[in-house]
């Protein structure tokens, strides 16, 4: 049985004969015990204690996935405050994004204590001025001098985390996660997978963002043994990751689906010679809708090494309930659906299908609502709302108003759309992007899926739909697109949104609005197309003229 376990209990009973694996040069790791880990914890939350961090403040961690990164987080919630994880400037392509982005965050979590590796602390020292709070230390500065070994004790109320969201409809909004709230969803997560010291974990998701952090938290507080890699570890070598997860025998890890799609890409059969993968019990989907095909092709290319189809477990979470709201259980199999067909019609199976995210973990309720606020009957879709033990009690600073998304009187509002069938929950979308046709929603995601099948890369392309002056457009920036695919892009919107303005623009490489995990900012280049600021080239696709001054573009 899976202990309830609080985020701090490790650290009164640490093991020593299991750990974290850190990803080294040439193939090595370097491995730390959980009982040096928990040594290197009290160490750093006594430094923290010394630079006045304590209960109620906050504490910035700008830091990768390394032992000092664990050790100043788990040593912050030590010291009684609240750990807040912040992307590094690997995450973004230009700097002066990145100045933005930190200066944003750094005024929102206003941290006592802002701790940074040590090729970030010169980039953050412009974004730390900005918000009128101290320069960043590096971690060395928390271990000098003093020790303790008595952890804060706090109240399931407190706040441990901070979590900001993705900001893929605007600015990222920073989100407080108490201890009740973070310790009930790592051990739903936990009994879910029936996650214990024997099922060891990988990972390369980056710990600034909500799935590769409360995962890394719940392979601390299960005590298994769990290999890291840096996200460019990945990119580099993905037959590397793959080999840990034959060689150490994983049995948990979590992917986005362009992780998988990009394996799949990089990977022949012939290189994976030798390895096996029926250790996996657990391949965890999420963080962005899910492709059945790459789900179907991950089967044909890692089936005949072992992986069972029914390890691809597909899962649906927020950074506003911790992390897990439905999850596919383990043994189960994934299943795909065509969307609900419009009023009077039936759904069809030869468009694009819909995976299935699971069902809700332990201590969450997930309801699909109308338009009019009644609850939907199965296979209809509508509004995703989720009551959870795991949810945040609220934003913390400047929430903002971008976002779909909604907090209050006990729910989550997720900001997006889907259908239940057979207990199963069905996401198609954001409600922010999309727009209804014919009286049906179509969604950008939707849209972005079947140009995918048409042979248009994921991530090449970001659908925009919106509507200007009281017309419905939909707009299509690509990112260097190849010749053919304009004939390709006009045809499926042509199918889809017929009677909208229809626009193509062509931005250069990096021109394509992204997250610091990824994940296409839409509105954010809707308002810029609006604007005028978006660049690239507009090229109408429906007769319309691509250059009315409603959606003027600028050179």
């Amino acid at each position: 049985m899976i202990r309830d376990d609080g985020l701090l209990d490790w650290l009164d009973r640490p093991g020593a004969g299991r750990g974290l694996h850190f990803a080294g040069p040439q193939g090595s790791w370097e491995s730390w015990s959980y009982q040096g880990l928990a040594q290197l914890t009290w160490q750093a939350a006594a430094g923290l204690r010394r630079l006045g961090a304590g209960p109620g403040d906050v504490v910035a961690i700008v830091q990768r996935a390394s032992p000092q990164f664990l050790a100043t987080y788990f040593g912050a919630l030590a010291a009684g405050a609240a750990a807040c994880s912040i992307a590094p400037p690997f995450a973004f392509q230009r700097s002066d994004d990145y100045q933005r982005h930190a200066s944003h965050l750094l005024a929102t979590a206003r941290p006592r204590v802002t701790v940074a590796d040590g090729d970030v602390l010169g980039p953050l020292c412009e974004p730390s001025a900005q918000a009128g709070i101290s320069s960043p230390v590096p971690f060395a500065a928390l271990t000098g001098t003093g020790d303790f070994a008595t952890a804060h004790q706090p109240a399931a109320g407190d706040t441990a985390l901070l979590q900001f969201t993705s900001g893929s409809t605007g600015r990222p909004r920073c989100v407080r996660v108490t201890h009740g709230a973070a310790s009930a969803n790592i051990t739903a997560i936990r009994r879910w997978l029936d996650w214990g010291p024997d099922q060891a974990g990988a990972s390369w998701l980056p710990v600034h963002h909500d799935m590769g952090l409360i995962g890394l938290l719940a392979a601390v507080v299960s005590g298994c043994d769990t290999w890291l890699m840096q996200p460019e570890d990945f990119i580099r070598s993905p037959l590397r990751y793959l080999s840990c997860l034959s060689e150490q025998r994983v049995a948990i890890t979590p992917l986005a689906n362009f992780g998988l799609a990009y394996i799949l890409r990089r990977v022949r059969p012939s290189d994976l010679a030798g390895l096996r993968f029926d250790a996996l019990k657990a391949v965890i989907i999420g963080a962005e809708r899910i492709d059945p095909r790459v789900l179907g092709s991950a089967e044909k290319v890692l089936g005949p090494f072992g992986l069972d189809r029914r390890a691809l477990l597909p899962a649906y979470g927020s950074a506003e309930a911790t992390l897990a709201i439905t999850c596919l259980p383990p043994g189960e199999g994934w299943t795909a659906l065509p969307p609900p067909g419009r009023p009077g019609a039936p759904a069809s199976a030869d468009g694009p299908q819909v995976v299935g995210c699971g069902r809700p973990v332990q201590g969450v309720t997930v309801r699909i609502v109308g338009a009019d606020g009644s609850l939907a009957p199965d296979g209809t879709e509508g509004d995703i709302v989720v009551e959870s033990t795991g949810l945040a009690s609220g934003y913390y600073g400047d929430a903002g108003t971008a976002s779909a998304t909604s907090l209050g009187r006990g729910e989550l509002r997720t900001g997006d759309a889907g259908f239940m069938a057979d207990g199963q929950l069905f996401v198609l979308g954001r409600l922010g992007d999309g727009m209804k046709v014919r009286g049906q929603m179509v969604f950008a995601e939707s849209i972005e899926a079947q140009l995918a099948e048409l042979g248009i890369p994921q991530r090449r392309v970001a659908v925009l739909l919106g509507h200007r002056d009281g017309v419905p457009t939909a707009a299509l920036a690509f990112e260097v697109a190849d010749s053919d695919w304009l004939d390709i892009a006009a045809r499926v919107l042509r199918e889809l949104v017929a009677g909208a303005d229809m626009i193509a623009v062509n931005l250069p490489r990096g021109g394509l609005a992204v997250t610091s995990s990824g994940k296409l900012r839409r509105r954010v280049m809707w308002q810029a197309l609006c604007d005028g600021t978006l660049g690239g080239e507009a090229i109408a696709l429906s007769g319309q003229r691509a250059d009315r001054p409603a959606l003027a573009v600028a050179p």
